[in-house]
């Protein structure tokens, strides 16, 4: 066990040379990795939202470490909880992170460090071919979601598009299905900015949702809305892109009508302060430029691993922190801050291998 923990330490003391000497190596060349001659399976669950990024990541990874392969099921948040908490997968996904109960339950025993390891914004995506741009106003998205607001040329939307001609049409609800982490942070967001959801429907990852269609995963929601005219759903913003919908502008704390952008993202995830468990929200900036609804998704892991296991994961986690943001932007995710990256690395170095 001292030849183990010694070989190990000399590892990890190479990550920093590894990591500082990559510029200059070619982009395409196999990397030596701390567990070389030896295959490691990673396996992963849970968030839609940050699914078209972690594949990309564990894509790139694998490509680099070969003998390391990262798999990844986009299951929901929920899902992804359950199957972590479990031992079912190697590390889970979650939008909300997890609470003490569920921490409580945790098969292994070892306890769960979150990791924010990327953010992103919630979009409103809608299919209307005659409206290139859209603003929703605070009361009116809560109204549409409530089902209060059921036509297109509702007055109050109206109002919101003076210059705009609402097609005089039924509003279709496309909501998530599934027990989902990006539900459960719009409708934080929505109980934020409408008392009247609060006091009804609220902060919940599976409301009773009053009308519409439900899909599952982000992917079921963006189905739904390239489908059918009129719809109006809410998804994580690299979907959008990914798929040309059109996305409509929001109002936010402020009164301004912002887009969602890296730019506008950044400044609500600016705002907040990491407390120790690396778990913060923002549900309602106050910031004039900030996109109202943006948020930290988490990785989970266990506090300690046995062997490969542990060391190719310690691996992953460092590559993602200093390599991996660069695909942020690329994919429609937002680029960590430096403050946030210190402390990710400080919550990994704390992760113990046996």
């Amino acid at each position: 066990m001292g030849t183990r923990r010694h070989l190990l330490r000399l590892a990890m003391g190479g990550v920093g040379l590894a990591l500082a000497s990559c510029g200059s190596e070619s982009s395409t060349a196999p990397r030596v990795t701390l567990v070389e001659g030896r295959t490691v399976a990673l396996s992963g669950a849970g968030a839609t939202f940050p699914a078209t990024l972690y594949k990309r990541w564990f894509s790139e990874f694998s490509r680099l470490y070969p003998n390391i392969q990262v798999s990844y099921q986009s299951l929901g948040s929920g899902a992804g909880v359950r199957l972590f908490a479990s031992g079912r997968v190697d590390f889970g996904a979650s939008d909300v992170g997890m609470g003490a109960k569920e921490r409580s339950t945790m098969a292994s025993g070892a306890g769960v460090v979150q990791l924010p390891l990327t953010g992103g914004s919630i979009i409103l995506a809608y299919n209307l071919p005659s409206v290139a741009t859209l603003r929703l106003s605070r009361e009116a998205y809560a109204k549409i979601f409530l089902g209060t607001i059921t036509r297109w040329n509702d007055p109050l939307l109206v109002r919101d598009n003076p210059n705009v001609t609402l097609p005089d049409r039924p509003i279709v609800v496309v909501y998530r299905s599934d027990r989902s982490g990006t539900t459960g942070y719009f409708t934080k967001h929505l109980s934020s900015v409408s008392s009247d959801w609060k006091n009804s429907l609220g902060e919940s990852s599976n409301p009773k949702w009053r009308a519409g269609i439900g899909g599952n995963g982000n992917e079921g929601v963006t189905a739904i809305l390239k489908e059918r005219e009129g719809a109006i759903g809410y998804l994580e913003h690299s979907y959008a892109r990914q798929n040309d919908l059109t996305i409509a502008l929001l109002e936010n704390k402020s009164g301004q009508f912002v887009p969602p952008s890296p730019e506008t993202a950044a400044r609500t995830l600016g705002s907040l302060v990491l407390p120790d468990d690396l778990v913060a929200f923002n549900p309602d900036p106050t910031d004039a430029d900030a996109y109202p609804i943006v948020t930290f998704t988490w990785l989970l892991v266990n506090q300690k691993y046995a062997g490969d296991k542990g060391i190719a994961l310690k691996e992953l986690l460092n590559w993602i922190v200093n390599e991996g943001q660069k695909f942020s932007d690329q994919l429609g995710y937002v680029p960590l801050p430096e403050n946030v990256l210190a402390k990710l690395r400080e919550a990994i170095a704390t992760i113990e291998v046996a």
